[in-house]
C-alpha cells in the first residue's frame, strides 16, 4: 500500500495506548475463539455421529438402571444387529486419584456396534475366554506401562465384591485404538458376565444398552420397539439416536450454544466503545496533523480511507493473535484429553475475521467521518 507508513506511524503514535488497546482485542478474541471453538467442535462433533447407532437409557434418568435381563429380548428385536451393555464401573489404579474409565460389557457385541474401536480378532477371542479378561486402550497401557498378560488390580469404592473385597483383579488379554473418537473413550472393559457373577450388589442390573440397527431407515421403528415392548414394566426405557442422546445431555447441562453466543456478543459490545473511544482519540489529537495532510493535497477520501485501514489494522492484527492463541489452546494435551481432537473449526476463524472487519469499520467510520469533514482553515487556526 502506497500510504502504508504513513497509517502505521499514525497507529503507533501513541504507543501505549495502542497496546493496551491491542492486548483488549486479543483477549476478547482469545475467548471468543475458545468459547465459539467449543461450541462449533461439539455441532460438528454431533454432526458425525454414527447414524446406525442407538442407546436405551431408563426413561426416569440413568440413575435408574436396567435389568440385565432386557439385554436377550432387545437382542431379539427385528432390526438390532448388535446390543450391548454398558454397566458403569468406574474403578482406580493404586490410588483414587488415578481414576480409570472402565465399564462392564459384551466385548464382541461393543465392538460390533463401534465401528471407530479397532481390535485383532485373538484379543476378543481371549475376552470371552478369560472370566477375568479385561480389554484396554493403547493409550492407557502405555500410561501404566501395561502389558497383554498382565494382572492388574482395579479398586473401587462402588462396587465391591460377594467376597467383601473392594479391589477387582483383572486380566490384560488385548489392546484396542481409536480411529474417529477422541481422547475421551472410555477405556477399560471387563466381562459383563464376570461382573454379574463376583459383585455383591446390582449384578443384574446394567447402566444402558448400546446397539447397532440393520438400516438407519429402521431406527425409528426399532426404537418404538424397544420402549413399546417395556411400557409400564417396573424400568421403561427410552431409545434414542446416538446424535439425539448426546444433545439431550448437553442440555442437561447447560445450553452451550446460547452461553458462548451470549458472552462472545457481551465481549465484542464492550470492545465496540473501547476500539471507537481509542480511535476518536487519535483522530482528535492528530486534526492539526490531518489538516496538514489536506493542505498537501489528501483528498476528504483518502483521510477516511487511511482512518479506516488504520481502525482495521488494529483490530485485524490483535484479532488475528487471540485466534492464534485459541487454535493453540485446542492442541494442548490437557484438552484433548477431556474433549478430544476437536481442533479449531474453519467457521470460527471466518466468523473471527468478519467480526474483527466489522468492529473496525463501525468503531473507525465515526472518526474517520470526523477527518474526512476536517476543515482545514478551523483545524490550523486552533493550533
Amino acid at each position: 500500500m502506497k500510504y502504508f507508513r504513513l497509517v502505521w506511524a499514525g497507529l503507533w503514535r501513541k504507543k501505549v495506548r495502542t497496546i493496551l488497546t491491542m492486548l483488549s482485542i486479543v483477549f476478547a478474541f482469545l475467548l471468543f475463539g475458545l468459547l465459539q471453538g467449543i461450541n462449533q467442535g461439539f455441532n460438528q462433533q454431533l454432526q458425525r455421529l454414527d447414524v446406525d447407532r442407538m442407546y436405551v437409557t431408563p426413561r426416569n434418568g440413568q440413575a435408574d438402571p436396567l435389568p440385565i435381563s432386557y439385554y436377550e429380548q432387545i437382542k431379539a428385536i427385528p432390526g438390532v444387529k448388535a446390543v450391548a451393555p454398558w454397566t458403569y464401573f468406574g474403578g482406580y489404579f493404586q490410588d483414587a486419584r488415578n481414576p480409570i474409565p472402565a465399564f462392564a460389557t459384551e466385548a464382541r457385541a461393543l465392538f460390533e456396534v463401534y465401528k471407530e474401536l479397532e481390535i485383532k480378532p485373538e484379543y476378543l477371542d481371549a475376552m470371552e475366554k478369560t472370566r477375568t479378561g479385561a480389554l484396554v486402550r493403547d493409550t492407557l497401557a502405555a500410561k501404566y506401562g501395561w502389558k497383554i498378560g498382565d494382572r492388574v488390580p482395579i479398586g473401587t469404592s462402588i462396587w465391591t465384591q460377594k467376597s467383601g473385597g473392594s479391589t477387582w483383579y483383572l486380566d490384560i488379554v488385548g489392546t484396542f485404538g481409536a480411529s474417529a473418537y477422541g481422547g475421551g473413550f472410555p477405556s477399560f472393559y471387563l466381562n459383563q458376565s464376570y461382573f454379574s457373577e463376583a459383585a455383591a450388589f446390582g449384578n443384574h442390573q446394567t447402566s444402558l444398552y448400546v446397539l447397532r440397527v440393520e438400516d438407519p431407515r429402521q431406527a425409528a421403528s426399532v426404537a418404538s420397539a424397544i420402549d413399546t415392548k417395556f411400557e409400564n414394566s417396573n424400568a421403561e426405557t427410552r431409545t434414542e439416536s446416538e446424535s439425539a442422546m448426546m444433545q439431550r445431555q448437553l442440555k442437561q447441562v447447560a445450553d452451550i450454544n446460547f452461553i458462548a453466543n451470549t458472552i462472545a456478543g457481551a465481549v465484542i459490545f464492550t470492545l465496540l466503545f473501547l476500539t471507537a473511544n481509542t480511535m476518536m482519540q487519535s483522530v482528535r489529537e492528530r486534526t492539526s496533523e490531518l489538516a496538514v495532510l489536506k493542505t498537501l493535497g489528501f483528498s476528504d477520501g483518502k483521510v477516511l480511507v487511511m482512518v479506516l485501514v488504520e481502525a482495521l489494522m488494529l483490530c485485524l492484527f490483535a484479532a488475528a493473535i487471540g485466534l492464534f492463541l485459541a487454535g493453540a489452546v485446542f492442541t494442548a494435551p490437557q484438552l484433548r484429553a477431556v474433549l478430544g481432537a476437536l481442533g479449531m473449526p474453519t467457521i470460527v476463524l471466518v466468523m473471527g475475521g468478519a467480526i474483527a472487519v466489522g468492529l473496525a469499520l463501525v468503531s473507525g467510520l465515526p472518526p474517520a467521518w470526523r477527518a474526512k469533514r476536517l476543515n482545514i482553515v478551523e483545524a490550523l487556526a486552533v493550533r
